[in-house]
């Protein structure tokens, strides 16, 4: 797999753990999707100090109908670590990202339901995600937080890591997902196009997301908040998830 440009960073690598956490965290101990318009998904302008603001399609257009966000919904919280604050990565968006995804494990934990805590451990050299480096460590916002399920991971897809989280989540009959945490359109958006394919009812709160600037072949730059839209479409629009904000997850 090539490296990034000047990142020495595999597409595959996204983030890092803390090293206070549990070297080896333990499974079981707490310590779908319809099509629709993507009407009221925040968009993070670049060009506004990175603020949150309202996407401008017709609200009215949108056909919501029920999240069914049951007691068994599990939180999927992906590698909300250190490393993802190195100036490597380049311009963010959302900066609001890491508080709307405290807001989502609070919630998570007050009702009991089912957190996966998800790092990733990366096995490129030099990697700010870089396993036992200080940016493989997860942020505060979730490094102290009760789980039931604790995913280490080299690759996009949190379904591709150890323990299994299929098993874990089919053991327990569970079928409806909430995704959230970092980068938008890389480890989040894999993670719930997987989802999607095997059968689960998926939910992603954007803004409880955040990515960075990229460029592909040829020059071609988009930067984040762009990515991130893109990542809404993709995702809603192609019917792997469905796409809303953190307050529509929290008032269900």
């Amino acid at each position: 797999m090539p490296t990034v440009p000047g990142r020495g960073i595999r597409p595959t690598d996204p983030t890092p753990p803390r090293l206070t956490h549990p070297a080896t965290p333990t499974a079981g101990t707490r310590t779908g999707a319809r099509r629709r318009s993507t009407a009221s998904l925040p968009v993070f302008a670049h060009n506004v100090p990175l603020r949150p603001v309202l996407g401008t399609l017709d609200v009215a257009a949108r056909d919501d109908g029920d999240m069914n966000l049951d007691d068994t919904a599990a939180l999927i919280v992906i590698d909300v670590q250190q490393g993802f604050d190195d100036p490597v990565w380049g311009e963010r968006d959302n900066p609001d990202a890491e508080a709307n995804i405290g807001r989502l494990v609070q919630a998570w934990a007050d009702a009991s339901r089912p957190i996966v805590i998800v790092r990733h451990d990366s096995a490129a050299p030099g990697s700010p995600l870089a396993a036992g480096s200080p940016g493989n460590a997860l942020k505060d916002v979730v490094a102290d937080a009760a789980h039931d399920l604790f995913v280490t991971k080299q690759v996009n897809s949190a379904f591709h890591g150890e323990p299994d989280l299929g098993a874990w989540l089919d053991a327990r009959g569970i079928r409806r997902l909430v995704i959230c945490g970092i980068q938008t359109n890389m480890c989040v958006e894999t993670t719930a196009r997987v989802a999607g394919n095997l059968g689960y009812e998926v939910t992603v709160p954007l803004d409880a997301t955040h990515t960075f600037d990229l460029e592909g072949p040829g020059g071609i730059r988009l930067n984040a908040a762009e990515l991130a839209r893109a990542t809404a479409v993709n995702l809603d629009g192609g019917g792997f998830a469905r796409v809303v904000t953190t307050d529509e997850v929290l008032s269900t």
